[in-house]
């Protein structure tokens, strides 16, 4: 059984503490965990590649992900195009998170950590990013389950906020066991709450056969729900590795990939048909559409908690990475205190999208906090890949590694060119690009930064490769 392991003082390297810390010891294991960005060693890893599935799967089923289906609908597609863009889009979005998913046994180490190999200390830049993103993502999904809270217990939405924020909280400081352990709980609890929820649509609730888009106009709606799809899964990206990073080194990678590609998939286009399903009843306030869906009563009120306890278990994973994010910046803040300073912050931001127009400003934020995510997966792949290289099939060493730093410029240069390429072809409530306009609002930005990030990065790369240290 692997012993847990403490850091005291400075470490060789002369990195402060705060960055290492107690680690959980073996599954079931719930004391706080203090471990910060520090790689996990070889002699504290445990697990198995399934729990990643539950992992995965879990976080999903949130109303976030309902009302992003409804969104579909509300762009003119019927239920059939619609779905077809969902699981496009989905799928799309997932395979980049599955594949860095399984760096996490080789190097012990969270994504954003990982990433400094590539970005040097530009890492400032996507870490910073990461950060506001984990705390966009308390928004935008403690926005449904603060408001199915209240409503469950009466309270006012604020309270209801309040209460869920502070559950979340105390998950994220808790760290990586007690969020898989509760994963794994909420997978069959959250799966039997929205088999109900899809048994009571088939009575009453009919899908939108027909769409108001014609035309280029429906072409680019279809592209338009694919990427917001593409944007859910895609997400997760920046989070990958923190959730396998315990795992044994000798844990089969196909396993992890697929047990990571098959919990996002099945989980969000569940989700995402349910709310393409019941667009008609699932309005902007979603929580109070499942307590009238249910029918009220014990069926609506294990409904609207289904909802709260899966805003929690969603919004646990984005303070955990987000502590991850800001360590990474080099803010020297103790995981656990990192954590719940993002739940805090998350507050008057789910009070701030409650305020106005949900719609508007949910897409708005959904769009916005990722389209930096596409570039940055782009520059780790390229610098993952050509490190593989080098090493000639060496096993993947994190200190080794970190003797090999890359200059910071190509990486940064690659990340916003990547963004500027990107903004022509945006399409959000705030601003839609000529590009995106003159494609009856296809969003194509996701794509265009990968591919721009892609191009800029590689032949940087390539020439700043350094061979391995002999040992």
């Amino acid at each position: 059984m692997p012993s847990a392991h403490v850091s005291g003082g400075l470490p060789a390297d002369g990195r402060p503490a705060v960055f290492d810390g107690r680690m959980p010891a073996a599954p079931g294991d719930l004391r706080v965990e203090g471990h910060g960005i520090e790689p996990v060693p070889e002699g504290n890893r445990y697990g198995g590649p399934g729990r990643l599935f539950t992992v995965w799967f879990a976080p999903n089923l949130t109303m976030t992900g309902v009302f992003t289906g409804t969104i579909g609908v509300a762009l003119g597609l019927d239920f059939g195009t619609a779905l077809a863009a969902v699981v496009l889009g989905t799928v799309l979005g997932a395979l980049p998170t599955a594949y860095l998913s399984t760096w996490g046994g080789l190097t012990g180490t969270g994504q954003l950590p990982l990433s400094r190999l590539a970005f040097g200390r530009a890492v400032a830049l996507p870490g910073i990013l990461q950060w506001v993103s984990s705390v966009a993502w308390d928004a935008l999904i403690g926005l449904f389950g603060g408001d199915a809270l209240a409503r469950l217990c009466g309270w006012p939405f604020w309270v209801g906020v309040l209460v869920m924020m502070a559950a979340q909280g105390a998950l994220g400081v808790l760290g990586y066991e007690a969020i898989h352990r509760l994963q794994v709980v909420m997978t069959f609890v959250l799966a039997v709450s929205f088999a109900v929820i899809a048994w009571r649509m088939l009575d009453g609730v009919h899908p939108a056969s027909t769409g108001a888009a014609v035309g280029a106009d429906r072409a680019g709606a279809f592209v338009l729900t694919s990427t917001i799809a593409l944007s859910l899964a895609l997400s997760w990206a920046p989070y990958a590795t923190d959730f396998s990073r315990y795992l044994p080194r000798g844990t089969s990678r196909p396993r992890m990939f697929w047990c990571t590609l098959l919990g996002l998939v099945v989980s969000f286009v569940v989700v995402q048909a349910l709310g393409l399903w019941g667009a008609s009843v699932l309005t902007d306030q979603t929580a109070a559409g499942v307590d009238e869906l249910l029918g009220g009563g014990a069926a609506g009120a294990f409904g609207l908690l289904a909802v709260a306890l899966a805003a929690v278990c969603s919004n646990a994973m984005n303070d955990y990475s987000g502590s991850l994010a800001l360590q990474t910046v080099g803010v020297r803040v103790p995981r656990p205190v990192a954590a719940a300073l993002a739940a805090v912050l998350g507050f008057p931001l789910v009070l701030w999208m409650h305020a106005a127009d949900t719609t508007a400003r949910f897409q708005n934020v959904l769009l916005f906090v990722g389209y930096w995510i596409p570039g940055f997966v782009a520059i780790v792949v390229v610098d993952w890949v050509a490190r593989a290289r080098a090493r000639g099939g060496a096993a993947f060493d994190v200190t080794a590694e970190v003797s090999l730093p890359q200059p910071a410029w190509p990486a940064l240069l690659a990340f916003v060119a990547a963004f500027a390429a990107a903004v022509p072809f945006m399409d959000t409530g705030l601003y839609v690009g000529p590009v995106a306009e003159a494609l009856h609002g296809a969003d194509l930005s996701y794509y265009v930064a990968f591919l721009v990030a892609l191009a800029v990065y590689a032949p940087l790369r390539s020439r700043g490769r350094t061979a391995v240290p002999v040992r």
